[in-house]
Order: C-alpha cells, then structure tokens, then sequence
C-alpha cells in the first residue's frame, strides 16, 4: 500500500489539473461572415421575387429556387471545364503551403468553424431548408449534430490517426523498424448530393483539410445556393489562421462540370446514384485516381416479435421520413414479425396521420417540399405498381396549406402493406416518406429478405434480445447496422461511413475515412544504425554460388519451420554453407596473392 498511494493520488491531482482546464475557456476568435447573399430582408428586387419554373434543359447557368414556395433564389454559373481546370490548378499551390502546416493550426481552423456553426445554427438550418425543403428539426439533426460530431472527434483524435504507425517487421527484418506514414494526396475532388447541402460539403472538406490537402466540391444543381453560402464559412474560417487562398473550392454546373472535375484532381469522392457513379468510375479510370463512392441505400428495418411496439413504431417513422422524407434514403423496407405485425401497422398509422407535409419554415409541419422537381410523379408510380400487384395503402399523413401560386411538390407520408419483393417499391430506390411493411415469420426469413436487394448500405434490427438483435446484424450484407436503434453509427464518427453492392465502396468518416484522403506510405529502416545493416549472405552473392537455392532453403526452415528441432539443424546447415563458403573465397583469395 506504502507504494501505491502516491500513484493514486498522483493519479487523483492529474484528473483534477484535467477538470479544472475544461473549465478555461479556449481562445478561439469569431469570424465575419458575409451573409447578404442569403438573408432575406423584404428588401428584393422584382427579378428575385417571383414564382420560379424550372428549365427542363440544362444551360449556362445553375438556377436555384426554394422547392417550398418556388420561391427564386438566384443563379451561379455552370462551369465549363477550362475553369474547373483552373480552380484545380489553384487548389494545388494552395496544398502545397497548407501541406506544411502543423495539426495545432489543422485544429485551430475547426475550433473556429465549431464555434460559428454553434453560435449560428438558425442560419445555417434555414439556408439548407430554404435549399432542399426540409424542416429546421430535420436540418439540426443532420445538419448540425453530425457536423459538429466530426469536429470534436478530429479534435480530439484526428492527430492521432495521421501520425506514423509503427507495425512488426518479421523476423526475416528484426534488425528493421517498419513504420506506416500518411501523406496528403494533394487535391481532393468531391461530388456531392443535394439531401444534405451543409454536411455534404463538411464532412469531405474536414477529413481532407485535416490530413493535408486541399478540395474541390462540386455541389449539386439542386443545391447550390446554400453550398455557395456554406463556402464562405470556410473561407473565412481558413483566412482566421493564415491558411492559403484557394485551399477550398466549390463549383457549380452539371455532368460537364463533374466530369471535369473527375479527370483533374487526385482522388474522387462521389455521393449519388449507382449510374452517375459507374460514370464516375469510368471517368476515373482514365487517371487511375482512387474513387469512394456512396450510392445510396433500400435500408431493412427488422423488427422481431419481443420488441417494444411502440418505441420501435416512432423510431421507424422517423427513420422513414426523417429530413423530409424525400431528403434521405434512410429506412425503405420495414420487416415485422407476423406475431406483431397488426399492432405494428396500427401504431405506425396512428403516428403517419398525425405528420403532415407544408412549407418547412412554418414551424407547425413536421415535413417539408420535395427537393427534386417532378419527384413525387416517381414515387407515385411506385406506389401504383405495388397497387397493382395486391398491395394496399392503410394510412397517409396529411399536406398543409402551401401557398397560393406554388407548385405542388410535397407527398404525404404513406404506409403500405401486402407488399412483396415483386413490386418496385421493395426493390428501387424510393428516397421519398413511403413505409412498405411486410411479414416474416423466422429470423432466417427476415435475414433472406433484408439481404435479397442490390442495395447494401445499412440496416436496423430491432429485438427484445441484444443478442438476437446481434445475431441476425450480423448476417446481412451492409456495411453498416444498428442493433436496437436506427442510424445511430453515423452519431458515431469514429466509425467508417459506406456500403456494398449497388451502394458503392470505400468508406468516409473514421479513422478509414480519414486515412482515405492520404497516400498511404510503408516505410522499413535499420533499427540499430550504423552498426547493424543488411548484408546480402555470401553464398546468394553475385556470382551465386552451386549451393545458393540450398542456402536458401535453409535459411527458410531456421526463420519459419514449425518445429523448433528442424529451425536449429537448418541452422546449423546455415552457418556450415556460410563456414565453407568463406574458406573457399579465402583460400581463391591466397592463390591469387601467391
């Protein structure tokens, strides 16, 4: 005890020095951040008031609009490939500066970026609601909470990750250090989706930001009003700690400005659909550039006959409609266990009808507009074809008031059963509020269908039995799973991000993510230097000697023979063939002398 209690109180002071620091405010400043483009102070000229129809051509210009209201919000140029070239271009000097900056000043920038999007979280929920039509609750928790997530675990352990890794040599190489560094790739291109315009752009611009490399984002058409606002928070965070001009880029335009983008920058990070990503493959094969695709998702969602009804209903509506429904692909086939399934269905409808669609900056509805013009035709076409086929819909929620003058894009919430993998909806993407609810009378059952799709980002399984739970996780085919909860590993950004099949490869977020954006470098040295080198042995010296392959079979047997007997007599062989091979040199050397 006499030797232990000044460890523990060591220890015990240690943890209050600790508690005591959290208490000291760090000196992170406040940045300026110019938002004229996007507050709206009833102060608008004619031409950025009225009712706008969308093109159904693409032109020079990427027109925005607020799907809500059609309200129009401005336009951005759409680049032609010449200019993505030159922002390439500038982004790569910009890396070459930010390459040599230390992590302290890494992690000052995004101290500055959490402090703003803390102190500005209105702002910057109602851009991206304004942009895609989701609800201000929707846009903080996929938004906000996620980003802000990513930021703490960088800070915290983002250092950690990029750090020189020292791995075993082996015993061929004991006389070795082998060690695995990471180094910025040099510039990042990333190709992102309109279903989260702030995180879309946050979370590729922090992990490549962070190891060393600058990025180029090439927002969506649909979202490019907030992803040009969302760049001046960046910007200004950047120029607070002396980061270069340039470092960070988003560009606007369609396929011609992507596909530029593609052939010009070092690595791709795509996020969209199966066929836009098979084009960007293609594309990325003509400069061998690594390519992480994320491609969307038909989530299962399993519930077995022990779970809480009642919980899981409200959970699995908010995994089906959750950022406006049409914003996420989230969970899009729900299978419950036959013993269960009415009072499931019933509880799942009784939360449908109370959720109704409206203007999304109208605090009274829980869903807002579709994003993506002349979307709701295709999920009600889904929805017919599984009619069609024997399906019924037994609950809808409701669509407010919209507005005189706007066009209709909202879709009320709908849950649909009798459904099979027959039917479109149980096989296509829907992204859109629609809960098909089908049977299963065996876990084996449950796991043959969650795993019969071309999709394989993620899943929910939902068990009075963690074990169960676990069990039937970890037979699908995903690449990511929730035991008991929906989308809770994506809260968890030290855990890697990406799915399989139709739904792409690689992985963002984590410590993988992280490591993605980074040329991954091995790295053996001598670990006792200068005294102890590799020499190659005499008898595999040019000219190989006639015993050079026996030598050598030897050698094999003394550094990875099963048998302890059999590695000394090879040993012994060894240090025999070396023995003769230096007297016969020794004795060619004398005769020459002679």
């Amino acid at each position: 005890m006499t030797f232990w209690w000044p460890l523990l109180v060591i220890a015990f002071a240690v943890a209050i020095c600790k508690f005591l620091l959290m208490l000291i405010p760090p000196n992170v400043p406040s940045i300026e951040v110019d938002t004229s483009d996007v507050l709206d102070d009833g102060n608008q000229t004619k031409e950025n008031s009225f009712i706008y129809i969308p093109s159904r051509r693409q032109t020079d210009k990427v027109q925005c609009y607020e799907p809500a209201t059609m309200k129009y919000l401005g336009y951005f140029p759409a680049l032609k490939p010449d200019e993505v070239k030159e922002r390439v271009t500038q982004a790569r000097k910009a890396q070459k500066i930010w390459a040599k900056s230390s992590f302290k000043q890494r992690r000052q920038f995004l101290r500055i970026l959490l402090k703003y999007i803390i102190e500005h979280q209105e702002l910057i929920c109602e851009v991206s609601s304004r942009d895609t039509g989701k609800t201000m609750v929707d846009a903080s928790l996929g938004e906000i909470m996620t980003t802000c997530e990513k930021l703490t675990w960088l800070l915290s352990e983002g250092e950690k990750w990029l750090k020189p890794e020292y791995r075993s040599c082996g015993r061929s190489m004991i006389h070795k250090t082998a060690r695995v560094e990471f180094h910025p790739l040099g510039v990042i291109g990333a190709i992102v989706s309109w279903n989260y315009p702030f995180h879309n752009i946050f979370n590729p611009m922090l992990a490549a930001v962070f190891s060393g490399n600058s990025i180029v984002i090439k927002v969506s058409e649909h979202a490019s009003w907030s992803g040009c606002f969302y760049l001046h928070i960046i910007q200004s965070a950047l120029a607070a700690v002396g980061a270069p001009e340039n470092l960070v880029e988003v560009i606007t335009g369609f396929a011609e400005t992507g596909e530029a983008l593609v052939s010009s920058v070092d690595k791709i990070i795509f996020v969209g659909s199966p066929g836009v990503g098979k084009m960007i493959m293609r594309h990325a094969a003509d400069t061998l550039i690594p390519v992480t695709l994320e491609l969307g998702g038909k989530d299962a969602f399993i519930v077995c006959e022990d779970a809480d009804v009642a919980h899981v209903a409200q959970i699995a509506v908010r995994g089906a409609l959750q950022s406006s429904g049409q914003n996420c692909a989230g969970a899009e086939r729900f299978y419950v266990h036959k013993d269960i399934y009415s009072s499931f269905v019933a509880e799942v409808v009784k939360i449908v009808k109370s959720v109704t669609a409206g203007p999304p900056l109208v605090g009274k509805y829980d869903m807002g507009a579709i994003c993506m013009q002349e979307h709701a035709e295709k999920l009600q076409s889904l929805i017919n074809d599984a009619l069609d086929k024997g399906a019924e819909i037994v609950g809808r929620g409701s669509v407010g008031n919209i507005g005189e003058g706007a066009v209709d894009q909202y879709f009320p919430p709908t849950v649909i059963v009798n459904v099979n993998h027959t039917m479109k909806l149980m096989q296509d993407e829907a992204f859109g509020p629609i809960m098909p609810i089908m049977k299963f009378g065996t876990d084996e059952e449950a796991v043959n269908l969650a795993n019969d799709s071309k999709y394989g980002l993620g899943c929910a399984v939902f068990s009075g039995s963690q074990r169960r739970a676990r069990e039937i996780a970890s037979q699908l085919h995903c690449g990511v799973a929730a035991v008991n909860d929906f989308a809770s590993t994506y809260m968890c950004q030290s855990l890697p991000f990406g799915g399989v099949k139709d739904s792409g490869f690689g992985r963002f977020a984590g410590i993988e993510g992280l490591r993605a954006c980074c040329l991954v470098k091995s790295v053996a040295e001598d670990r006792w230097w200068p005294f102890i080198k590799t020499k190659i042995p005499k008898p595999i010296q040019y000219p190989i000697s006639e015993n050079g392959f026996e030598f050598q079979e030897s050698l094999v047997q003394v550094l990875y023979g099963l048998n302890i007997w059999d590695r000394l007599r090879a040993l012994v062989d060894v240090l025999k063939m070396i023995s003769e091979h230096n007297n016969t040199s020794n004795k060619n050397s004398k005769r020459r002398t002679d």
